[in-house]
């Protein structure tokens, strides 16, 4: 029984076997987008954590390969500082990235998605400008 790699390898020119054609995807049900987009780890997880101890939901969110936005403004501030420790950890041993998007609020991904662009502090622009004086924090 041999094995015939021209045929395997080989264009008959038949495009009606092809799995997932452009409009296929575009013309999904929002039902189905979401499906698919649990299947694929293709989410966009917005998060307020409340406490240190929802870090690691966070943490399996991008295990799972879901991008995360973190608002930390309902959190003390040493517990703020602990949730980016953690989570500054499992990005790296994810190979993600973290980036601060805003005050308290962080855009945690996976290696999977590819940012671009940068938001910048109202703070950096301030020191920059006023290298001289004295801010306060």
């Amino acid at each position: 029984m041999g094995l015939n790699l021209k045929k395997i390898f080989s264009y008959d020119g038949d495009d009606d076997n092809l799995v997932g054609t452009e409009d296929e995807y575009y013309a999904m049900s929002e039902e189905e987008a979401i499906k698919e987009a649990d299947k694929s780890g293709n989410k966009m997880i917005l998060l307020e954590p409340r406490a240190y101890s929802e870090s690691q939901q966070i943490a399996d969110h991008l295990k799972n390969r879901n991008s995360v936005v973190v608002n930390l403004k309902r959190v003390t501030s040493d517990q703020a500082k602990r949730i980016i420790d953690f989570l500054s950890g499992v990005i790296y041993a994810i190979g993600g990235s973290m980036q601060k998007i805003g005050v308290g609020i962080y855009l945690c991904t996976p290696k999977n998605v590819n940012v671009q662009g940068k938001i910048s502090d109202e703070s950096e622009k301030v020191s920059k400008n006023n290298t001289d004086e004295e801010l306060d924090w």
